[in-house]
């Protein structure tokens, strides 16, 4: 029977891998910088094999995520900055704070009162989970709010006790781009900055292409391009208030296309021929083939 090994055995890995004298030339060679796109393509990797459902896979995508944190944990170790079970007792700190509806009293033992369950204090229902998410952002706020404090980052602009701050306070930078659009535009329109309702962002989409069409007709390039990032990003904010992730839509957006991409290239060769040399028009009628297909295929 092989070893189970457990959380201390990977702790420990990651040391040796890490030793100046005994260690993995490679993992010598790592630091903050140099993970960070490794981190990226790992998380990348278990969001597919969820989308995927490829379940056998998600272990090792999961362990391959999780050793980035540990990577992390040890340069800020080897630098006397803080270690793994920092990042445990961070995070575990922070949940519970975050779960006053769950935990009351603020701690690990602590638990609703005798007889009180989910169904009691309305969980179950769309109102309290709204409920409970505003609660939920009002906690973050506050923690970025102290957290700006605590960097004595003041200046002119408005803030608490003299510490300037904003709606937009940590939205990290590295995002990817769509991503990073909803979170900011989550973010304003938690503190009103919003449509009505989405007709209102649909005619947003549409002004903003109208602007796009314009600076074509300019033949102005850099005009285009940046009304293009302005319609992007008005088709964002339709995709939150569809309370739909933009990311996870085009993804399966890119999937689609893949799939029936695939079908054209396929019928094309079952005659012998290639993209690179049938007519659009061609090509066209296997698209509109590889979606009748999909259609029929949802249908039984």
């Amino acid at each position: 029977m092989s070893q189970h090994h457990g959380l201390d055995d990977l702790l420990t890995l990651m040391a040796v891998l890490r030793d100046p004298d005994r260690g993995c030339p490679w993992d010598l060679r790592q630091n903050w910088d140099t993970i960070v796109p490794h981190t990226l393509e790992e998380a990348y990797e278990v969001a597919d094999a969820i989308e995927r459902r490829a379940w056998e896979e998600l272990p090792g995508e999961l362990g391959d995520l999780l050793f980035q944190v540990v990577y992390y944990a040890q340069f800020a170790s080897e630098e006397g900055r803080f270690d793994f079970h920092t990042v445990v007792d961070t995070l575990t700190a922070k949940m519970l704070r975050r779960h006053p509806h769950v935990f009351p009293d603020g701690s690990l033992a602590s638990r609703r009162s005798p007889g009180v369950g989910v169904a009691d204090i309305g969980l179950r229902q769309a109102p309290e989970l709204e409920s409970i998410n505003r609660r939920w952002e009002a906690l973050k706020a506050e923690e970025r709010v102290q957290r700006r404090r605590e960097t004595h980052d003041t200046s002119d602009a408005p803030g608490v006790d003299g510490v300037a701050f904003s709606a937009l306070d940590d939205v990290p930078r590295t995002l990817p781009a769509l991503s990073r659009a909803a979170k900011l535009s989550k973010r304003a329109a938690r503190v009103g900055f919003d449509w009505p309702d989405s007709q209102g962002v649909i005619a947003k989409i549409r002004e903003e292409l109208d602007e796009v069409e314009e600076a074509l007709a300019e033949g102005s390039r850099e005009h285009a391009i940046e009304e293009v990032g302005d319609l992007l990003f008005a088709v964002t904010n339709l995709a939150r208030t569809l309370k739909a992730d933009p990311e996870q839509c085009l993804r399966a957006t890119n999937t689609k296309f893949e799939r029936r991409f695939r079908h054209v290239e396929a019928a094309l060769a079952a005659t012998g021929t290639s993209p690179a040399d049938a007519d659009l028009a061609t090509m066209e009628r296997h698209w509109q083939a590889a979606k009748r297909n999909e259609y029929n295929d949802a249908a039984t």
